[in-house]
C-alpha cells in the first residue's frame, strides 16, 4: 500500500503545552490547592536485593520514567528531588523486576514497608492518606477476589432458578453492596483526595433494563446507549489529576471502540456527547479529541468513513479559539485538508472528474449511465494495487451485465507504467489518467491506494475503504433497500 498522504496534525497533536491560554483558564475548585512538597519517599522491601530501582509515571495510557534511585543491601531506597513529581498514580520498579503502585499528590513526604515474596499484602504506609487508602483497597479486593470467583462457579454450575443457584447469587450481591459500603465510607471521609477521584472516575454505571414492545425482549441497543450517556458521570473533569493515571485512556477506549458502534455517524455522535462535557482550554479537551482523532486515523482503521470522523473533530475542535495547544498555521492546513476531505464523505454527492483515457479522450464519470459507479484509484507500483486490481477485474466482468462501471483513475504515475498495467491486467472498464492529478484534487480524497468508491443512480457516495471482495455486497445491499 503506497501512502500518498499524511495527516498533517500528527506532527503536533500532541506537542508540549504549557497549559491553556488566560482567556482559556480551569478553575479547579474541586481538587486540593496548594503547592506540593519536594518530594522524599522512604520505601523498604524487606529481602529485596540491592540494584536500582525506578519511579515510573503515568499519563493516559503512557508511562515514563520519573527518577530513579539505588537499593541498598537492606531493601532500603529514597527518592529525592527538588521539585514536586506531579500528582498521579506511579509504579516503583524494583532491581527484582517486581513493581508495585504509588500514588502522589501534594503530600510527598511519606515512608512505605513492604516484603519481597507479597508487595501488596504486607505493604505498610505512613504519612500518606492516598497510599492507605489505595493499599486499603488493594487488600480489600484481594481478600474479596477468591470468593467471588466460588460464587461465579457456583453459579454457572448450577441449573438457573434452583436454589443452589438462587443462594449463591444472593451471596455474590452481598458482596456487591459490601464492597459498595467499603468505598462509598472512603468517598464520605475523603471527598477530595486523589484516590477518591481516582476511585469513583474508574465505577461503572449499572446496566438498566430496558425491553422492547412486547415487554419481554431485552432492547440490548437502547440498554448500551443509555449505559453509555451514563458512562463519564463519576469523572470529574476539572480534576486534571486523572489524566495522570490510567484511569481516563482506559474508559475512553472502552467508551469509543466498545459501547459505540463502529460508524462515522455514531462515532461523532459519541464524541459530541462526551466534549460537549469538557472545559475548553483543559487537557482533557487536548487529550480527548486528539486520541478520537488519531485512533481512526484512515490508513489504520477498518471503519468505512474515518475521513468523516476527522471532518467532524477538524471543524468542531480543531479551531483557532479551540485548539490552544498549536498556532494559526498549523489550524489552517488543518481545516484545508478537512475540506478536501468533506467532497467525498459517504452519503454525499460523488464529485465528477473528467480526464483522457488512453487514446487522449476526455472522459467523466457523469457521463456514465450504469445505474452503480466503482471510482477506483491506484498507482501502477503500489503493492496492494498489483494485488487488489484483478480481483476488481474478476468483479466487474461478471456485474457489468448487471448495472455496474469502473473509472480507474491512475496516481502518481506516468502514462507508459500506467497503459502497460491496464493492458497487463485486461481493465476493460474505463480508464484515466491525469498526470498533474489536478484532475482529483478537492474530489476522491486518496490517502492509501487502492482507493474504491461506490455511487449508487443518485451519484451519492454509498460505501468507501473497501476491498474488491466486499463490493457485491453493498451494492447488493442497496438494490434490496431500494426494492430493486
Amino acid at each position: 500500500m503506497r501512502t500518498l498522504f499524511l495527516f498533517a496534525f500528527v506532527t503536533f497533536i500532541f506537542a508540549c503545552s504549557s497549559g491553556a491560554p488566560e482567556s482559556s483558564s480551569v478553575a479547579v475548585s474541586s481538587v486540593p490547592t496548594g503547592p506540593s512538597e519536594k518530594p522524599e519517599i522512604h520505601i523498604e522491601v524487606e529481602g529485596l536485593q540491592a540494584g536500582p530501582a525506578f519511579l515510573i509515571a503515568t499519563f493516559t495510557d503512557q508511562r515514563f520514567r520519573l527518577d530513579s534511585t539505588q537499593v541498598d543491601a537492606t531493601g532500603k531506597m529514597t527518592f529525592k528531588n527538588d521539585t514536586p513529581y506531579p500528582s498521579g498514580l506511579l509504579f516503583v520498579y524494583l532491581p527484582n523486576k517486581a513493581a508495585f503502585q504509588m500514588m502522589v499528590d501534594q503530600d510527598q513526604t511519606f515512608t512505605m514497608k513492604t516484603k519481597v515474596n507479597d508487595l501488596n499484602g504486607f505493604m505498610e504506609v505512613e504519612g500518606s492518606i492516598d497510599n492507605q487508602l489505595l493499599y486499603r483497597s488493594i487488600k480489600f479486593e484481594a481478600d474479596q477476589k477468591p470468593k467471588f470467583e466460588a460464587l461465579s462457579a457456583q453459579i454457572r454450575s448450577a441449573e438457573n432458578g434452583s436454589m443452589e443457584y438462587h443462594n449463591a447469587k444472593a451471596a455474590q450481591d452481598k458482596l456487591v453492596q459490601e464492597r459498595k459500603a467499603f468505598l462509598d465510607e472512603i468517598f464520605t471521609q475523603y471527598p477530595s483526595s486523589l484516590f477518591t477521584k481516582f476511585k469513583i472516575a474508574g465505577q461503572n454505571p449499572d446496566p438498566i433494563n430496558v425491553y422492547k414492545a412486547d415487554g419481554k425482549t431485552m432492547d440490548t441497543s437502547r440498554q448500551v446507549y443509555l449505559y453509555r450517556t451514563k458512562f463519564w458521570e463519576g469523572v470529574d473533569f476539572q480534576d486534571e489529576r486523572l489524566l495522570r493515571t490510567p484511569v481516563i485512556a482506559n474508559k475512553l477506549k472502552r467508551y469509543i471502540t466498545e459501547l459505540t458502534p463502529q460508524n462515522a455517524d455514531s462515532i461523532n455522535a459519541a464524541t459530541k456527547f462526551l466534549v460537549d462535557q469538557l472545559p475548553l482550554g483543559s487537557e482533557y479537551f487536548k487529550y480527548i479529541t486528539n486520541y478520537i482523532a488519531l485512533y481512526y486515523d484512515p490508513g489504520k482503521t477498518p471503519v468505512m468513513d474515518p475521513n468523516a470522523i476527522f471532518v467532524f473533530i477538524a471543524q468542531n475542535y480543531f479551531t483557532q479559539d479551540k485548539a490552544f495547544w498549536t498556532d494559526s498555521i498549523q489550524v489552517a492546513a488543518i481545516q484545508k485538508r478537512a475540506a478536501e476531505q468533506q467532497n467525498s464523505l459517504v452519503g454525499g454527492k460523488g464529485p465528477d472528474v473528467k480526464a483522457k483515457d488512453p487514446t487522449g479522450k476526455l472522459r467523466s464519470i457523469y457521463e456514465i449511465k450504469s445505474p452503480y459507479i466503482i471510482v477506483y484509484m491506484y498507482n501502477p507500483e503500489c503493492e496492494h494495487c498489483i494485488e487488489e486490481t484483478p480481483q476488481l477485474v474478476r468483479f466487474y466482468r461478471e456485474w457489468k451485465p448487471k448495472g455496474v462501471e469502473v473509472f480507474g483513475i491512475a496516481i502518481e504515475t506516468d502514462e507508459a507504467k500506467w497503459k502497460n498495467f491496464v493492458a497487463k491486467n485486461g481493465m476493460d472498464w474505463i480508464n484515466v489518467f491525469d498526470p498533474t492529478n489536478r484532475a482529483i484534487y478537492a474530489t476522491y480524497f486518496v490517502d492509501n491506494t487502492p482507493e474504491l468508491y461506490v455511487l449508487d443512480s443518485d451519484r451519492t457516495i454509498i460505501a468507501k475503504n473497501l476491498k474488491p471482495s466486499q463490493v457485491a455486497e453493498v451494492i447488493e445491499r442497496d438494490m434490496r433497500k431500494k426494492g430493486k
